[in-house]
């Protein structure tokens, strides 16, 4: 069993009372970690500490913020295994999807330390003879940071690391789900060399989040906030930050389409499909969560996609030999056999898995999905894909369009200027011609539309989120006023 303390100003502290909470193995019920469940008081304290850091760390140069990033990284590529184990014991996955959250993860750190010198201002033009004007980009403060359990390390650093190369001062809230993983990752930081309190860590059992947060919104010390997670808490998380007047990054819920044109690489679209939609089980914001097929290659195609399927069988992650680890609980899969038995009693038709045994589910694919289906709309967030069959482009576009949700997407078609033009019809924040859904890297402007949340993680879009735009001027003459 793994045990941890709250990270305090590079201090293990135990929470108010020596209260602790405990995060079950999904797949044998044990003990994965007991954390300390920090109370208002410790979400407080959290709070002061990266205030009283800030000062500081804002007026450290980019060259010492780079050095103690690019050592993160390296400190949390020597702890790759340590993460593949808490992973696998938290939350069920297996040892590649660990291993490649390490990786991108570590990226994500470096790019970082890369954008040290790429928060830049302007100098603009006045109007008014002798004025000197300034777009000047500065640090915003604390930022409270909620990262999901579902990619851990890499949603996790990502946090962190972009605000951190701001110069600003971080909490990270862990989930109640994976506190031992995102723990790990601040001891990174701390074992690059990361001063006292410029980032600190909570944990808190399920039932104390909701006060938790509040607090540290409310807090004076907290300028922004950023969240990834459900659609359901990040309205909370919005409303909350309104409430007083917060700025809020948002990375929710998805529901993303992988169309299918009648010119498409059939076999190219089969593996990028079977990647995206059962990759860590289905667990992603990413995941193809709809396949939307023009009818004239869709029998082609979901004979292939089911052959396919069939291979990816879940697994014990910790014995290993298997391509699909664990379900993050037994509700996941009671949640996500109803919604395959919902659609089977419409009309549906299972033509690979649908079979689970405790926290396990295998690929299961859907066919003749419809929209009196409910996994036609609500986010699955498992190893089950729906397929739904169209006549032409336009068909194509108003299905893939047909959600609420609006992060990720996808289209396949040998005419690339048609591909093109569909993917620029599609209302999603993110969209890839002839690649899947699934896809990530740290440079690049991350984030969605409609109920899948606002504003962009990554490269300068991230830099505009986590820095306060101020208007500076300089006055190199005798001023005239009318009074």
């Amino acid at each position: 069993m793994n045990q941890i303390s709250l990270l305090l100003e590079n201090q293990d502290v135990q929470a108010v009372d020596g209260v602790t909470f405990d995060r079950l193995n999904p797949i044998t019920g044990e003990v994965a970690t007991r954390a300390s469940a920090a109370q208002i008081s410790d979400a407080k304290r959290a709070a002061d500490a990266a205030a009283a850091a800030f000062p500081a760390w804002s007026s450290t140069g980019p060259g010492l913020r780079r050095k103690i990033l690019l050592k993160a990284a390296d400190a949390l590529e020597a702890k790759t295994a340590q993460f593949i184990e808490l992973m696998a014991t938290e939350t069920g996955a297996t040892a590649g999807w660990a291993g490649f959250n390490v990786m991108l993860a570590a990226g994500m750190l470096r790019e970082a330390a890369a954008m040290t010198t790429q928060i830049s201002g302007e100098v603009i033009p006045s109007d008014k003879p002798g004025c000197i004007a300034m777009a000047v980009r500065q640090p915003a403060g604390v930022v409270l940071s909620i990262a999901p359990w579902n990619a851990p390390v890499i949603l996790g650093v990502r946090a962190v690391a972009l605000p951190l190369a701001c110069g600003n001062t971080v909490i990270l809230k862990a989930s109640e789900i994976c506190p031992g993983t995102h723990r790990l990752i601040a001891e990174c930081l701390r074992d690059a060399g990361l001063p006292p309190g410029v980032v600190n860590v909570i944990t808190n059992a399920p039932e104390d989040a909701p006060d938790l947060i509040e607090a540290l919104i409310a807090h004076p010390a907290v300028r922004r906030i950023n969240f990834t997670g459900s659609t359901r808490v990040g309205r909370i998380i919005a409303q909350t930050a309104a409430k007083y007047l917060k700025p809020a990054l948002l990375e929710l819920g998805g529901k993303a389409p992988l169309i299918v044109l009648d010119d498409a690489d059939i076999d190219a679209a089969v593996a990028a499909a079977a990647f995206g939609a059962f990759m860590n089980q289905g667990q992603i914001c990413m995941s193809t969560e709809r396949i939307v097929l023009d009818n004239k290659v869709a029998d082609a195609f979901v004979a292939k996609l089911a052959t396919k399927a069939d291979s990816l069988v879940a697994g014990d992650p910790r014995k290993g030999g298997t391509p699909l680890g664990s379900l993050i609980g037994a509700d996941a899969v009671d949640r996500i056999q109803g919604l395959v038995k919902d659609a089977v009693s419409k009309g549906a038709r299972v033509v690979a898995g649908g079979r689970s045994e405790g926290t396990l589910m295998s690929a299961t694919v859907l066919d003749h999905v419809t929209s009196v289906m409910r996994i036609y709309g609500e986010e699955s967030f498992g190893p089950v894909v729906g397929i739904v069959r169209v006549n032409g482009v336009d068909e194509a576009v108003r299905v893939a369009n047909d959600t609420e949700y609006g992060l990720s997407a996808a289209v396949f078609g040998r005419d690339i200027a048609r591909a093109m033009d569909v993917a620029k019809r599609i209302e999603s924040g993110i969209c890839h011609v002839n690649g899947p859904t699934v896809h990530d890297e740290a440079q690049m402007p991350f984030g969605g539309t409609k109920a899948s949340g606002y504003g962009r993680f990554g490269g300068k879009a991230g830099i505009a989120e986590f820095t306060e735009l101020r208007w500076i001027t300089i006055e190199t003459g005798p001023q005239h006023y009318p009074i």
